[in-house]
């Protein structure tokens, strides 16, 4: 398999408080991986690292062998890496419309771009419906469509989603995982998923990695960490 992500050692800080310590996972081209962990254990700070946002202070970040550690965020999209935000960050005043062409903002490829808008429009139904109306006026559903259908119009190589499933309603959180899934499976996209719920996460995954203070602590195949006791009873509540 190709080797599409690696962090090696990574120490990230917040000015003088570290939040990552001697962090070392890795994604392999096609795979979802899973970072589990409690509120606070690092997830956002390693997403973050990965596109440039928070710089790692000491360690690697190599993508697809190239090390991209002091990169900036604009050069991390432009090289095929895209960020769905926690809390979803679209924009409000903007039509759904208008938010999607926003994703394609590097691109000049008129009748790619097209292709992609009505591929996004096949994964989101609702958001065809909505094409016209403001970001702002979608409910949380339909916003956290919105914004990895705007992440999808980069044409990411490798997409990273912060807490798809915050505050949505079940029967939304299962559609949403879906089409990550769909994503995956059609576009061949490598999806590196932070995820509270790890129940449903690990479900998607192949394989996964467990955060606690900063720390990878545990990583196996996603089956393997659903069946673990110790991931059971911390994260699962089994």
């Amino acid at each position: 398999m190709t080797r599409m992500l690696e962090l090696k050692n990574v120490n990230s800080f917040y000015g003088n408080i570290q939040a990552l310590y001697d962090v070392n996972l890795h994604i392999d081209q096609g795979e979802i991986i899973t970072l589990i962990g409690a509120n606070g254990a690092g997830k956002s700070t390693t997403l973050m690292t990965v596109c440039g946002i928070v710089q790692a202070r000491e360690g690697q970040v190599l993508y697809q062998g190239d090390d991209i550690t002091k990169s900036a965020p604009n050069q991390i999209v432009g090289q095929g890496i895209c960020q769905v935000p926690e809390g979803r960050l679209i924009f409000p005043e903007l039509t759904v419309q208008e938010n999607l062409d926003m994703g394609a903002f590097m691109r000049n490829d008129k009748a790619g771009i097209k292709r992609d808008i009505d591929y996004s429009f096949d994964l989101f139904p609702i958001l065809a419906q909505r094409r016209k109306q403001q970001g702002g006026t979608l409910s949380g559903g339909e916003q956290q469509m919105l914004a990895i259908a705007r992440a999808l119009m980069a044409k990411p190589r490798l997409l990273l989603l912060d807490e798809p499933s915050m505050g949505l309603a079940p029967l939304v959180v299962k559609q949403i995982f879906e089409i990550i899934k769909k994503v995956n499976a059609e576009n061949n996209t490598t999806i590196f998923l932070v995820e509270q719920n790890a129940n449903l996460a690990l479900k998607i995954g192949h394989r996964g990695y467990v955060m606690e203070n900063g720390r990878v602590v545990l990583s196996d195949t996603c089956d393997k960490l659903l069946a673990d006791e110790s991931v059971k009873k911390a994260y699962l509540g089994l």
